[in-house]
């Protein structure tokens, strides 16, 4: 792998935000509003709760639902930066100019990557500023086990953009609209805000392969006191490095599709197949 031909691809993209300032403002504007809404509505659960008949204990939601709500929007923003950057090559026609080059998959895939790093930093440190200095949470009681979470959540946000942009290359642009959903749709499944075992049993079949669901139950265990499960971090790891593997395989094998057929030559706004 070349790393100045990893660099083109991220300085590509800074050009692109740098010629285009407004590109920004996604980053951080809906991240803001889901850290203020969640924010304002466990400040009034706070206030329910505890002025509630007969309470004789005082529940914080702020760290258990807003700190869910934070690292969620982390992962979808990793996901969402991954395939935001190829649509930029496939919304500018520029996807097949790239491979004129001497551009190998793993080099471009990086600059991807790199790319989704540095808008979800963006994201992440807005989210941090207004979660800490607005509403009180600090991740600091967690201690250094927000590192792994942060790390698995990384792992497969990235893994999910991979196999999303591969999923549009195959079946054209206009199947980027399957792409905006999709952590919403994985959302009820993760066990975002509440434990997995209020849901049905095939739900939590389908939430026992995803590593984010892991990462929340460890959560919700910290916040209430209890000890972090090594085995949970060990399952949620491997299973995020597992899936960037066959995401990275897929989108290999879909390119080399796409350049066999002929596709990658008839790639418009319009292909289909």
């Amino acid at each position: 792998m070349r790393l100045r031909a990893v660099a083109g691809i991220l300085l590509r993209q800074f050009y692109l935000f740098r010629s285009s300032p407004v590109r920004l403002v996604p980053t951080f504007t809906w991240v803001a509003v889901d850290i203020i809404v969640w924010g304002f509505l466990t400040r009034y659960l706070n206030a329910v709760t505890s002025h509630s008949a007969g309470a004789t204990t005082h529940v914080d939601f702020v760290p258990s639902l807003l700190g869910a709500v934070l690292f969620w929007d982390f992962f979808t923003r990793i996901m969402q930066g991954v395939t935001t950057a190829f649509f930029e090559d496939i919304w500018s026609r520029n996807f097949l100019n790239l491979f004129a080059s001497p551009l190998s998959i793993s080099e471009y895939v990086t600059g991807l990557v790199l790319t989704s790093i540095a808008t979800s930093l963006i994201a992440l440190s807005v989210m941090l500023i207004l979660a800490t200095l607005v509403f009180g949470l600090s991740f600091l009681s967690m201690g250094l086990m927000v590192i792994p979470f942060v790390l698995v959540l990384f792992l497969f946000g990235v893994a999910l953009g991979i196999f999303a942009s591969a999923m549009v290359l195959r079946l054209g642009p206009a199947s980027e609209w399957l792409v905006w959903p999709m952590t919403a749709f994985l959302a009820p499944f993760a066990g975002v805000y509440y434990p997995l075992s209020t849901l049905p049993e095939w739900m939590r079949a389908i939430g026992a392969v995803l590593p984010p669901s892991y990462v929340f139950e460890s959560m919700r265990a910290l916040v209430n006191g209890q000890t972090l499960s090594a085995t949970s971090l060990l399952i949620s790891t491997t299973l995020a490095v597992l899936q960037l593997l066959l995401a990275g395989y897929f989108f290999a094998r879909v390119f080399r599709y796409a350049v066999r057929t002929g596709l990658l030559a008839r790639y418009s706004a319009e292909a289909t197949s």
